[in-house]
């Protein structure tokens, strides 16, 4: 079977979660065939490299959403009308929320862009601009963008562009061949998918682990000004419309992503929750060893930044103290932190607990420790985990909070706050309080550290929950199934003959002959010419790269 996975972001460029599980699926079936369709962030992620790809990844093709790419395509006065009338009901169902004309607009400059070729001067031109002007001005729009200014409109017409660049891409006449789209998040990185589908019948199952939709109205920094980011909102909300009701199959990472999607119009009986896999033996020392941590310590695991809070972690830990006065808490960081975040906490920390000797010739040490993933106490997060019996989450803001499934690996107790998917993945074998509220934290923390068989009894169960729930092997096995399930449905697309009706040896991978855009090599110039890559790194520059690289593997 040949399956285009489709990314953004991640796989096979960025580390993190994000890319780890997309490599366990991918190895998990050598079986199937891949194919990597990325769409990248920045140069800097590029500049990395990829991942080292198993030999059934036969082809990868990439495409930058940082750099421009005019191609120096014109449009004839019939082509611009088109273009017009699209790109005006495309604006017209972003400012007024209506699902129809976003849509109509949406695949019209689809059309456009499969028969003509790039929009970028297009989508950059007055016309553009005027139709937003218009969209915003029009009765129905929504009041938070009616006031929009020139600034506001020429701003969000160029992050639109940034946004609507997979429409002009090459990559669906490859697409059209795959037995199953597989979009490994929602949003800009499904866009492919649901163009292919569209044209070409091409079943799309979407993954979502992260609610995109979720992420952006979170990211204050996307659009500064308010009409711009109510403007954006808007596009991204009714993208997730759309990819939610044409989609096969949508898989949520947990019950929290599954929700956003029901409110976004995703029916039921298209809806499967598949949870994240994870490497469950890198957790095997530490969860079958019931006595390894210091039963007086507290263990805090993650990425620092805000939306942890650990200013409230640790106004709850100076309440655990006046009660246990020997308990200590060690937090550990498994990705650079918030600088200024971070700061704030190791100050707060030295003002709530002046460094304590145990006599008067000892040195005077904190209660709370920052420590980082990799140091000579914790090489791993297993030996973090393994530091302490009671593992705990502070957070006010969680998706899928993987931490607190690999504190369960580790058959850790925990203490969470109920944010998120925390409930789902704890099921009953820790202790959930609400968020923003420490001395609840405290009253559950003191209430394991002061009964440790309970502690362990709860750590028990909450591994045998993870292996359970959350291997490798359970996720793989169920995209493996949804797969086959999705062929199974029989051929959508005209000509598409019979499932599994050709041995996989009828068909070479690969192009016979090799496109005159495509570039094999996906090594990038040792020596590139500096007047093209000062081009490709500024926004307005005349100059720019390819808008795709696809590489043979």
């Amino acid at each position: 079977m040949r399956i285009g996975l489709l990314t953004e972001g991640g796989y096979p460029y960025a580390a993190g979660e994000g890319r780890l599980w997309c490599e366990r699926l991918v190895r998990g079936l050598p079986q199937h065939e891949f194919e990597l369709y990325a769409l990248s962030r920045s140069a800097e992620q590029e500049e990395r490299g990829r991942v080292v790809l198993p030999e059934h990844v036969t082809r990868v093709w990439t495409a930058p959403l940082w750099a421009p790419a005019d191609d120096g395509r014109t449009h004839s006065r019939r082509e611009r009308r088109r273009f017009a009338d699209s790109y005006g009901e495309l604006v017209d169902g972003i400012c007024t929320g209506r699902a129809d004309p976003f849509a109509a607009g949406l695949y019209g400059l689809a059309e456009l862009a499969r028969e003509q070729g790039g929009m970028y001067a297009a989508l950059r031109s007055e016309t553009a601009v005027r139709a937003v002007e218009s969209a915003c001005r029009a009765p129905g729009a929504r009041r938070s963008v009616r006031q929009a200014q020139v600034a506001d409109l020429l701003e969000f017409a160029d992050a639109l562009e940034r946004l609507l660049r997979p429409l002009s891409l090459d990559w669906y006449e490859d697409l059209r061949e795959v037995d199953v789209c597989h979009a490994t998040a929602g949003g800009i990185a499904a866009l492919p998918g649901l163009l292919a589908k569209r044209f070409f019948g091409v079943p799309l199952l979407v993954t979502e682990y992260g609610v995109r939709l979720r992420a952006h109205y979170l990211d204050r920094t996307e659009g500064g000004r308010p009409a711009v980011r109510a403007l954006l909102a808007a596009f991204h909300v009714r993208l997730a419309c759309e990819i939610y009701a044409r989609a096969d199959l949508l898989t949520p990472g947990n019950a929290h992503a599954r929700r956003w999607q029901e409110r976004c119009g995703a029916t039921r009986d298209r809806l499967e929750t598949v949870y994240p896999g994870m490497e469950a033996d890198r957790f095997a020392a530490v969860g079958e060893d019931p006595a390894c941590g210091d039963p007086d310590t507290l263990v805090w695991v993650g990425r620092i930044g805000p939306g942890k809070d650990l200013v409230g972690l640790l106004h709850a830990f100076a309440e655990v103290r006046k009660a246990a006065p020997g308990t200590r808490l060690r937090i550990f960081g498994t990705a650079p932190a918030v600088p200024g975040y971070l700061a704030d906490c190791r100050s707060l920390a030295a003002q709530l607990f002046p460094d304590e000797a145990a006599d008067a010739v000892t040195a005077g040490e904190n209660p709370v420790s920052f420590e980082e993933i990799g140091g000579p106490e914790a090489a791993t997060a297993a030996d973090a985990y393994g530091t302490g019996r009671v593992a705990v989450l502070s957070s006010v803001v969680e998706g899928f909070p993987a931490g607190l499934a690999e504190a369960m690996f580790c058959g850790r107790a925990t203490v969470s706050t109920d944010v998120g998917a925390v409930c789902e993945v704890i099921g009953g074998t820790g202790l959930v309080v609400p968020p923003r509220n420490p001395r609840a934290l405290a009253d559950a923390c003191l209430s394991l550290l002061r009964d440790p068989e309970r502690a362990q009894r709860l750590g028990a169960a909450a591994r045998a929950r993870a292996l359970e729930l959350f291997t490798v092997e359970q996720n793989v096995a169920a995209f493996r199934e949804a797969y086959l399930r999705l062929l199974a449905r029989g051929p959508a697309r005209p000509g598409a003959g019979v499932p599994f009706g050709q041995p996989p040896e009828a068909r070479v991978p690969g192009h016979w002959t090799s496109p005159g855009w495509a570039d094999p090599d996906p090594d990038p110039d040792p020596d590139p010419d500096p007047d093209a890559a000062a081009g490709a790194g500024d926004p307005a520059g005349a100059s720019a790269p390819a808008p795709t690289t696809e590489a043979t593997v």
